[in-house]
């Protein structure tokens, strides 16, 4: 089964089609947020300092990340496949990830970036802040995590370099899990 990081920008889909994947290929997808609001509902010492936090709006640093990233690639579960969903971020997590997988013997077979312009995911993102009763999702907010995508994340994609295959992300949701299937086959 597939070792694989799904990559792009906020409202790309990467939780969607990450989700579908898993399912269809029966092996975890692996996304810090989902471990950290597990966490922070079991008020374990993790939630707590996540919690932390981001109260103050700050991003939880790197190093947090990266640790319950590496517990969690550790599970018995992950040694026959995975999906990485938000995880990397930054270059300084992506080296921390590519020394973890050599140690644990689990490189990964892909690097699958969502590709859509930025306007698309505007409105994208506008459209599901309104099914979704999302207040807080205003055009600015939305703008902010575009910019903070494009300057802390965009980066790995020349980290990756050649080994990010690169996938149209605007089609339907159909359309672009079944592009992301016929390259990973």
């Amino acid at each position: 089964m597939p070792r694989v990081i799904l990559m792009g920008p906020p409202g790309a889909g990467k939780g969607t089609q990450g989700e579908i994947l898993a399912s269809e290929w029966q092996v975890p997808k692996i996304a810090p947020g989902d471990i950290f609001r597990a966490e922070i509902k079991q008020q374990s010492d993790l939630g707590l300092k996540v919690k932390a936090y981001s109260d103050s709006g700050r991003l939880v640093p790197d190093e947090v990340v990266i640790e319950v990233i590496e517990a969690r690639l550790r599970q018995p579960d992950t040694a026959s496949g995975w999906i990485l969903d938000g995880f990397p971020r930054t270059v300084a997590q992506a080296e921390a990830l590519d020394s973890l997988l050599s140690e644990i013997n689990q490189p990964y077979d892909s690097v699958i970036n969502l590709d859509v312009p930025d306007q698309f995911l505007i409105e994208r993102l506008k459209a599901r802040a309104i099914e979704q009763g999302r207040a807080d999702d205003t055009e600015e907010v939305i703008a902010n995590r575009l910019e903070e995508y494009n300057a802390k994340t965009r980066p790995l994609l020349e980290f990756y370099g050649d080994k990010v295959q690169q996938i149209d992300g605007k089609p339907p949701m159909p359309e672009v899990t079944e592009a992301i299937k016929k390259f990973l086959t």
